[in-house]
């Protein structure tokens, strides 16, 4: 699985039109715009998982509506980028969006991550990263949903452990 990201960086050095497309076929079904297929299928090679087939669509969708110039910095996954999101704003909404994308359904799951991804424009997403959870994201045990539950709750967790310290400093 890994490398599809690398795979789509190399298509869009050679056509930015590719960010294009895979930014519109967004507003349709995952692997249901047509005009996405040369930049997707060639890298499914053959397989029929139509659950990991959507879910490919639906990273390429995300990955180029979140692409920048030069890049934004180190990828996190996506927990970790909720949580930097949080802690650069304050806003209180975020945690309940995260909740809300952590319960979603098949059926619910695309259009909660789009917003997601959209809500966190200035935080680098690890998109490999983020394919394989989405991958597993059905798994009985939600092992997707529980890791990134973890990586939000431990690194908001680090930002309070801290901040009393900082103001501990302040003060003495």
């Amino acid at each position: 699985m890994s490398g599809f990201i690398e795979w789509l960086e190399g298509l869009n050095k050679k056509d930015t039109k590719v960010r294009a497309v895979l930014r519109r076929s967004l507003a349709f079904d995952p692997g249901a715009f047509v005009p996405a297929y040369p930049y997707v299928e060639p890298f499914l090679k053959g397989e029929n998982n139509s659950w990991r087939r959507e879910m490919l669509y639906l990273v390429a969708g995300l990955w180029a509506a979140h692409w920048r110039e030069g890049g934004l910095g180190t990828p996190m996954t996506i927990g970790k980028a909720c949580a930097a999101h949080w802690a650069a704003t304050g806003s209180t909404s975020t945690e309940r969006r995260f909740i809300t994308l952590l319960d979603s359904d098949n059926d619910q799951l695309p259009h909660h991550l789009r917003q997601m991804v959209a809500l966190l424009k200035d935080q680098p997403i690890d998109f490999e990263a983020l394919l394989t959870g989405l991958v597993y994201w059905n798994d009985d045990r939600k092992r997707t949903q529980n890791a990134w539950a973890q990586d939000f709750y431990r690194n908001i967790q680090d930002d309070m452990e801290t901040e009393p310290t900082i103001q501990e400093e302040k003060t003495a």
